[in-house]
């Protein structure tokens, strides 16, 4: 059985980025000649062209690199000039923590672990949809329940939540729990 390298070569194309990879280095990691590597190369590139593929393989100063292809430059700076999404508060981290191993959760429920108000964090995180509305809870006011989303998963690279990671196990002492206390008053003479 003949294992095709195209496989393999365009993953090492693509981890390479935008430095690309030199042809001799190349036909080390693959083990083949480099002769086989121009082959393979080529064979790769005539794939992308077949296909009618955004991407395309060049070689640039001795070293093949992954590009994208210039006739979709309208879409790429679009999409540089579109606002960034940016990256989740630290709050938002928190309340997302919380919701993911906790739930299905209440606000108030999220509010008591935290210790804060966390009403305009959860807007966030709704509006984001890594976190729903999944019910409400059989009490007083009937409060919302949120749990996470499937873009969540997909967000965090989970298959399902039990491939969230463990919580860690909290030993504590008396020690420890002296530090909760507040130590009684000295009597002043």
């Amino acid at each position: 059985m003949i294992v095709s390298l195209l496989g393999p070569l365009e993953a090492l194309l693509f981890a390479a980025g935008s430095e690309g990879i030199a042809t001799d280095e190349l036909a080390r990691l693959l083990d083949v000649p480099v002769a086989e590597v121009r082959s393979l190369c080529a064979q790769l590139k005539q794939t992308y062209e077949d296909r009618g593929s955004g991407i395309d393989l060049v070689e640039l100063a001795g070293a093949w690199q992954l590009v994208t292809r210039p006739e979709h430059a309208p879409y790429l700076r679009r999409l540089a000039t579109a606002p960034s999404n940016p990256g989740l508060s630290q709050a938002a981290l928190e309340v997302l923590a919380i919701v993911a191993y906790r739930q299905p959760i209440s606000r108030a429920q999220v509010e008591e672990v935290r210790g804060v108000q966390s009403d305009s964090v959860l807007q966030t995180l709704l509006h984001r949809q890594l976190v729903c509305e999944v019910g409400r809870m059989e009490a007083p006011g009937r409060p919302i329940l949120y749990g996470t989303t499937p873009l969540f998963l997909q967000v965090f690279g989970l298959r399902s939540l039990e491939d969230l990671p463990p919580l860690p196990e909290v030993d504590v002492s008396e020690d420890d729990l002296s530090l909760f206390h507040i130590a009684p008053s000295v009597p002043r003479d």
